[in-house]
C-alpha cells in the first residue's frame, strides 16, 4: 500500500476507465476539427490578474475557489480555473487576431483547478473540452458552436440532456435590468455576503443554488423584458439557425451563468440523470472580455465541455462506447529462440498498425495464456521448439479457440488480413 493517497477531490484515470475519458474528448473534439477550429495549449498556471479581471472579483471562483499562491519571484499567479481567459490571453498575445482572418477559431483540452466541497460531479481538478470563436459577432457563430456541441454529445449516444437558451443582453439594455434587478434584491431577505454581491453583479445572485434564495427569487424582474431591440433580434436569429438545424432547445429566461465576462447568447447543457450537478457544459457569447483584460474589442463566443459530467451522463443512461481493443494480437514465446522470432514479429506488427502485446517476463504457457485473456487480444500468438523447427507459429482465435498453423513468414500478412 502506498504512503500517497490522491489529493482530496481529485482521481486517477486508470485503464480500462481512462478509455471512456479518451473516447470522449476525441467525440467532443472531432466536430470542431471539421469546423475549421485549431488546437491551442496554455499553460496550467496564469497571473492571477487574468481571471480576476475576466471572470469576475465577484465571483465565488475568484474570491473562494482559485489555487493562488506567490512564485519565489514575487509573482502572483493561479492555477487556472476555466480556459476562455487563457485562451484568450495566449491569441491576444500571439496577435492572432491580427492574421486577417477573423474569426480565430480555436479549440483546446486541459484539466482545470478548483477548491470547491467535493462530491459526485463536482471535483477539485477536473477536465474540459472547450472551443472558443474570436472577433467576429454573428448570430451563426452562436448557433454554430451550439450545433457543434450537439452534435458531439449525439455522436456519443447521448439522448437525455437538454439545451437551455438566454440572452444576457449588451452593454445598452443590461444595465437598466440590473437597476431594476439590485432594487428587487434589496427587499429580499438576504444574508450580508448575497446582499454584497447583488451590489457588485446582481445576475449572480439568480445564479444561487441554495433553495432559500430561490425561493425569494419568484417574481424576479427577467433580463428577456429588458433587452433592447438589436438584442432581441440577434437572440431570434440564434433561435432560428439552430431550429432550422434540428436542435431542440428551451427557452430558459432565469438562465446565468457565474461568470462576469458574458454578454447576449448564454447557453447550458444539462442532463438529469445527475442530481445536483446537472449542468454538463455551457458556455456563450463574451464580447467585452478582450477589452477587459487589455485587448482591442473583439466579440467572441466559446463554450466548455466537461469530460468528467459526459462519462457520468454517459452511466447514467446506460451508453457502452465502442472503444478499440488495446490489443488485438497477443504473443507466447516458449524458449528463447522462439522469444527473438516473436518479439521481431510484434515489433513488424506495431509498424503495420495492428496493436500487439508480448508476453514479457518468461512466463510458462499457461502464465502467458492468461496474461492473453486478460489482454483482450482476439489472437494469441504461440511459438515454441517444434513450430520454430517447421517454421510456423500457431494463431489461436481467442473467441471460437480455433487454432491454426500459420507460416512464420506470412503471419503479419495473414493477422492484417483478418483484422482488416
Amino acid at each position: 500500500m502506498s504512503t500517497f493517497k490522491a489529493p482530496k477531490g481529485t482521481y486517477d484515470l486508470i485503464p480500462p476507465d481512462s478509455a471512456k475519458y479518451l473516447a470522449v474528448r476525441e467525440a467532443i473534439a472531432a466536430p470542431l476539427r471539421g469546423s475549421g477550429y485549431g488546437y491551442i495549449e496554455t499553460p496550467g498556471f496564469e497571473n492571477v490578474e487574468l481571471f480576476a479581471r475576466g471572470v469576475g472579483e465577484s465571483t465565488d471562483i475568484v474570491t473562494k475557489e482559485m489555487y493562488a499562491f506567490e512564485t519565489k519571484g514575487g509573482d502572483r499567479l493561479a492555477l487556472r480555473p476555466e480556459g476562455t481567459a487563457s485562451v484568450l490571453r495566449a491569441a491576444l498575445e500571439a496577435n492572432l487576431h491580427k492574421a486577417g482572418n477573423l474569426p480565430v477559431k480555436l479549440w483546446y483540452s486541459g484539466s482545470y483547478y478548483r477548491y470547491e466541497r467535493p462530491q459526485k460531479g463536482r471535483y477539485r481538478h477536473f477536465s474540459q473540452v472547450g472551443a472558443e470563436a474570436i472577433g467576429a459577432e454573428d448570430p451563426a457563430l452562436d448557433a454554430e458552436l451550439i450545433i457543434l456541441a450537439d452534435q458531439a454529445y449525439r455522436s456519443l449516444g447521448l439522448q437525455n440532456f437538454r439545451i437551455l437558451l438566454n440572452s444576457l443582453g449588451d452593454k445598452e439594455c443590461r444595465p437598466v435590468y440590473r437597476s431594476a434587478l439590485q432594487d428587487f434584491l434589496r427587499g429580499l431577505d438576504l444574508d450580508e455576503d448575497t446582499l454584497r454581491r447583488a451590489e457588485i453583479n446582481p445576475l449572480r445572485v439568480l445564479d444561487d443554488k441554495r433553495e432559500a434564495v430561490q425561493k425569494q427569487l419568484t417574481g424576479a424582474p427577467l433580463l428577456r423584458d429588458y433587452l433592447c431591440d438589436a438584442c432581441k433580434a440577434y437572440h431570434e436569429e440564434v433561435r432560428e439557425l439552430i431550429t432550422a438545424a434540428g436542435v431542440v432547445f428551451e427557452d430558459d429566461p432565469r438562465l446565468v451563468r457565474g461568470l462576469d465576462y458574458y454578454t447576449r447568447t448564454t447557453f447550458e447543457f444539462v442532463h438529469d440523470g445527475l442530481g445536483s450537478q446537472s449542468a454538463v457544459g455551457g458556455g456563450g457569447r463574451y464580447d467585452g472580455l478582450s477589452e477587459m483584460i487589455g485587448g482591442p474589442a473583439l466579440p467572441s463566443v466559446g463554450w466548455a465541455l466537461g469530460v468528467d459530467r459526459t462519462v457520468l451522463a454517459l452511466e447514467a443512461e446506460g451508453v457502452q462506447l465502442e472503444l478499440p481493443a488495446t490489443t488485438s494480437v497477443f504473443a507466447v514465446p516458449l524458449g528463447e529462440e522462439a522469444r527473438r522470432v516473436l518479439f521481431a514479429k510484434v515489433t513488424e506488427l506495431r509498424k503495420n498498425g495492428v496493436a500487439a502485446d508480448f508476453a514479457y517476463g518468461g512466463k510458462g504457457l499457461k502464465a502467458a495464456m492468461k496474461a492473453a485473456n486478460r489482454s483482450g487480444a482476439r489472437y494469441a500468438l504461440v511459438l515454441g521448439e517444434r513450430d520454430l523447427a517447421e517454421g510456423v507459429v500457431q494463431l489461436k482465435d481467442m473467441e471460437s479457440g480455433e487454432q491454426t498453423a500459420v507460416g512464420v513468414n506470412e503471419i503479419v500478412a495473414e493477422l492484417e488480413s483478418r483484422l482488416g
